[in-house]
């Protein structure tokens, strides 16, 4: 049977402040959060999607619906939740770069849990050739970790292959407890794509060959780690390929992360395979960081193969 979806995302959407002018008190609004940023990514990509999250009944969460709706992804499971507000986040930007500053506290996804996902989204994860969960998603309270391992764990049981980004926020839950956390959820992933810097931490080394062989012994076969403007380092247990940065003007990274691991799920839904959809992915994240927010600069089809073609 063709799956209904070829990319399913879970976790926590936000409305997005972004500061437009350093140390000044001028903000653009727009959409965040780390899941959803990725699953508009794919859909820009031409990926069949759908999101699974819980929002306020308020304007911000409305909002939310709208993008959704606009962007063409399927948002049929998104809760609805009358007595706890859609989050929100302030990103500024000075010498060190990109800084969050976030309101989410007791937030509408904080309060999902497992009866919530096998009630209201279950059908979608059954139904997709990808499910992308983070590490976000698993910080923001107790009950949606225990979600987004439910999650990962009904995927798996379903054939459906299992993304994780690592997604570490030392802001959100201690490292001991992150570290514990995620290296489950490496241990339920088909595809692991973390970036250098929560790796460093995570496990303790700067070596990218020795964090991709930390990954693949926790259980990931496959690994994409992200190296930012020097690109990224693919692993499929067997071969492993460096793919080189294109050098650009960075305007505001906010999402690019994001914006690689969507695109790059949307490839492998389409036949891809792991290093040509690497390269796919690590050409839009440099498109991505040339505009201002996390969902705005998100590009199409036609901008990748542009920018790969000029290379």
């Amino acid at each position: 049977m063709t799956p209904s979806f070829d990319v399913v995302t879970l976790g926590e959407a936000m409305v997005e402040f972004n500061q437009t002018s350093p140390g000044e008190p001028n903000y653009l609004q727009g959409f965040g959060g780390d899941t959803s940023n990725a699953v508009i990514a794919a859909a820009r990509a031409g990926a069949r999607t759908a999101y699974l999250t819980r929002v306020g009944d308020d304007s911000f969460g409305r909002a939310l619906l709208e993008l959704w709706r606009d962007e063409g992804v399927d948002a049929t499971a998104v809760e609805v939740d009358a007595d706890a507000p859609t989050g929100i986040y302030f990103v500024t930007h000075g010498p060190q770069g990109h800084e969050f500053s976030y309101r989410r506290a007791g937030s509408a996804a904080s309060r999902m849990t497992p009866s919530w996902l096998e009630t209201a989204a279950a059908g979608a994860i059954r139904s997709a050739r990808i499910l992308h969960v983070s590490g976000i998603s698993m910080a923001i309270s107790q009950s949606a970790c225990d979600t987004v391992l439910h999650a990962m764990k009904l995927a798996r049981e379903s054939g459906t292959l299992v993304s994780l980004d690592s997604n570490l926020r030392l802001k959100l839950w201690p490292l001991a407890q992150a570290r514990a956390a995620i290296t489950q959820a490496i241990g339920l992933s088909d595809i692991f794509l973390p970036s250098l810097e929560d790796l460093v931490a995570l496990a303790g080394s700067s070596d990218a060959d020795a964090l991709i062989d930390w990954c693949h012994a926790a259980g990931a076969p496959q690994v994409v780690l992200k190296l930012g403007a020097d690109g990224a380092i693919a692993s499929d247990g067997h071969t492993r390929e460096r793919i080189g940065a294109h050098r650009v003007v960075s305007i505001d990274a906010t999402g690019a992360g994001d914006c690689f691991c969507g695109n790059l799920l949307a490839r492998i839904a389409q036949g891809e395979a792991l290093f040509a959809a690497t390269r796919w992915a690590n050409a839009a994240a440099a498109i991505a960081v040339q505009g201002f927010g996390a969902v705005a600069p998100l590009p199409r089809p036609a901008q990748v193969r542009a920018l790969l073609c000029g290379d």
